[in-house]
C-alpha cells in the first residue's frame, strides 16, 4: 500500500507523527508533506521536527515541491490523511484552491476518486467552517475531527492519541486492531 499523509500547521501535530510511525510499521510505504505552519507547530507542541519526519516516513517533502509525483492523478496510491488539517487547507480544498503540494494531492485524490481523510482541528467552529467542511463530505472525504474518545479508558495522551489514530487507519482501508466499542 502506498499513503500520503500531509501535516498542516493546526494543533495537533503528535497525531500525524504517529500515524506515519503506525502506517510505516505495518509495512505501508508513506509519503509525507509538511507545510511551513506544520513545522512550526511540531516544535511547540512536540519533540520532533522535520528530521524525525524525514526518518519515519519513505519519502519526506516540502509544501511547496509541486512536481511530487502524487500531484498527478497518474500515480497509483491508496489513499491520502491531512492530520492535523487546519480550515485553511480544509477550506482551499473545498473550493478548489491547490496553491501548494498539500492540497494539490487533496484534489487529485478526491478527483480521482480515492479515500481522503481530513483530520480537521479546529473549535469552536462558524458557519463559514462548517460550509467548507460540508462541501469537503459532498465532494467524498472522510471528515474526521480530532476528537478524543474515553470509552476506551485511556491511561495517557497516548492512548488517546493511539485511538485517534487507529481510527483514522481504518477510514484508510487499513486493517487495524484496536479497542472497540463492546
Amino acid at each position: 500500500m502506498k499513503i500520503i499523509v500531509a501535516l498542516t500547521g493546526a494543533s495537533g501535530q503528535i497525531v500525524g507523527i504517529r500515524l506515519i510511525e503506525k502506517l510505516r510499521a505495518k509495512g505501508i510505504e508513506v509519503y509525507a508533506i509538511a507545510s511551513r505552519a506544520a513545522k512550526i507547530t511540531m516544535k511547540s507542541e512536540t519533540e520532533y521536527d522535520e528530521i524525525h519526519l524525514r526518518n519515519i516516513a519513505t519519502k519526506f517533502y516540502d509544501e511547496d515541491e509541486i512536481y511530487a509525483p502524487f500531484s498527478s492523478g497518474s500515480f497509483k496510491h491508496d489513499g491520502m490523511a491531512i492530520v492535523p488539517c487546519s480550515i485553511k487547507t480544509a477550506s482551499s480544498i473545498a473550493y478548489g484552491i491547490t496553491d501548494n503540494l498539500i492540497t494539490r494531492a487533496a484534489d487529485v485524490t478526491l478527483k480521482e476518486r480515492r479515500r481522503l481523510v481530513i483530520g480537521v482541528r479546529e473549535a469552536p467552529l462558524h458557519e463559514g467552517h462548517l460550509s467548507a467542511l460540508l462541501r469537503l463530505s459532498e465532494l467524498g472525504a472522510v471528515v474526521y475531527p480530532l476528537v478524543l474518545s474515553f470509552y476506551t479508558k485511556p491511561k495517557n495522551i497516548e492512548d488517546l492519541v493511539d485511538f485517534t489514530v487507529s481510527r483514522i487507519m481504518e477510514q484508510l482501508g487499513i486493517e487495524v486492531d484496536y479497542k472497540r466499542w463492546e
